[in-house]
């Protein structure tokens, strides 16, 4: 059951495409497409995931390298930075490559 707000209902009301929103939603919903769960994972978390992981990395090999706590932190930060960047840079060469192969 579907409950709307008092907003909701009157902005719905005073729409002049009332009628349609239902049957483009219903449509919607038949549609027969890929899902997308997979590259929005990949665009967005494992872009994350690799830049945490590598500063935590880079964090623990420049700890026995650097004596300086600020030093260890900013070149972990940048390096975690470019290899995120590196990441993204990976993904998008695969997506337009697997987009002329379609």
């Amino acid at each position: 059951m579907v409950t709307k707000t008092m907003f909701q209902q009157k902005f719905c009301q005073e729409c002049n495409q009332k009628r349609n929103c239902k049957e483009v939603y219903q449509q919607l919903g038949k549609a027969d497409s890929s899902s997308v769960v997979f590259k929005v994972v990949v665009a967005f978390l494992l872009p994350m995931v690799v830049f945490i992981a590598a500063l935590a990395i880079f964090k623990a090999i420049l700890a026995g390298t650097i004596d300086s706590k600020e030093a260890q932190t900013a070149l972990s930060f940048l390096l975690a930075l470019s290899m995120a960047f590196a990441v993204v840079l990976v993904i998008k060469a695969i997506n337009k490559k697997l987009s002329k192969n379609k």
